[in-house]
């Protein structure tokens, strides 16, 4: 039986600037694609400058007019994290979305950021909260809709508090898992902080539920020569339209949150299938890892302690 296709409705978006991160490729690249297509100007921060030229190529070859652009960025470097906001705080142009899309998953071995945090919690999580914390004067500018990217394995697992960088025990699934749980609680608590300060940012999550993408795929900088096992069988699965999603379908719940305008702050979007690993996007329960504001709280002032930045000084 052919898979039914699942679509959602864009708005347009001209006149509006939008960041997507982990846009060289993949789900990202089509993120990126789609708003350009809406009219958006968009902006593509990228580790590799090939990859990113390639992307902006495309889009341009599929939207001929299609105003995007790149700049450098490196989220498992707290310095280059810094760099990006001089840069465009220093082009002065008000941000009206922003998407936090790239992340590394499960490294074969425990391996840290050049600023000595485990790598998925310093690139997943860490590296764009402090993104965010550096870009707030154009986010508040533009009133921004911040839509950060978690996944299916923020539902169980938890913050390990005692040994956050996993440095006596390495789980590479449970520390992926870590990253994704203080991402979520990350952006539910910039939604309530930025109500009770008055900074004008909306914030809610999503996730792409479960289909191909890049994450599990060979990555020889993670020290990955070829493709794990578990990406092969979900491709597989994904082909036959079982269960899962595909890279078509797993940008939507993100695009949905990010533009729709019944889009709620402080809501999840995610895919609304059987146990919300594919199918049409559509707003969801918030998973009982991500429901504590105290938690929630005690991330966002460990992450400035860490990162070294300050929202209200930004």
């Amino acid at each position: 039986m052919p898979r039914r296709t699942i679509d959602i409705t864009v708005p347009d978006l001209t006149g509006k600037l939008a960041v997507v991160t982990g846009a060289s490729d993949g789900m990202g690249l089509g993120m990126a694609e789609w708003l350009a297509a809406a009219g958006a100007e968009v902006l593509l921060p990228v580790r590799n400058p090939a990859k990113g030229k390639k992307a902006v190529e495309k889009i341009r070859r599929n939207h001929p007019g299609a105003r995007v652009s790149t700049r450098g960025l490196d989220l498992s470097s707290l310095a280059s994290v810094a760099a990006l906001g001089d840069t465009l705080r220093e082009e002065g142009r008000p941000i009206h979305i922003l998407i936090n899309n790239a992340g590394v998953m499960r490294p074969p071995n425990h391996q840290t950021t050049v600023d000595g945090f485990e790598l998925q919690f310093g690139t997943n999580y860490l590296g764009h909260f402090a993104l965010v914390c550096r870009l707030l004067p154009l986010l508040r500018a533009g009133r921004a809709r911040v839509t950060s990217q978690i996944s299916v394995a923020a539902r169980r697992g938890s913050i390990n508090w005692e040994d956050i960088n996993w440095d006596r025990s390495y789980d590479g699934m449970r520390a992926y898992s870590q990253s994704k749980i203080a991402f979520g609680l990350f952006g539910l608590e910039l939604d309530r902080r930025s109500k009770a300060h008055g900074w004008g940012i909306t914030s809610n999550l999503s996730h792409p539920g479960v289909a191909p993408t890049s994450l599990l795929a060979a990555r020889p900088e993670l020290g990955r020569d070829e493709d794990t096992p578990h990406i092969r069988r979900i491709r597989a699965l994904s082909a036959r339209g079982i269960l899962l999603g595909t890279l078509e379908s797993a940008k939507l719940p993100a695009l949905m949150a990010a533009t729709d305008p019944g889009s709620k702050p402080g809501a999840l979007y995610s895919p609304s299938g059987f146990g919300r690993l594919g199918g049409p996007p559509s707003e969801q329960r918030l998973y009982p890892t991500l429901r504590s504001a105290e938690e929630a709280a005690r991330v966002w002032q460990v992450s400035e302690e860490l990162a070294e930045v300050s929202f209200l000084a930004a």
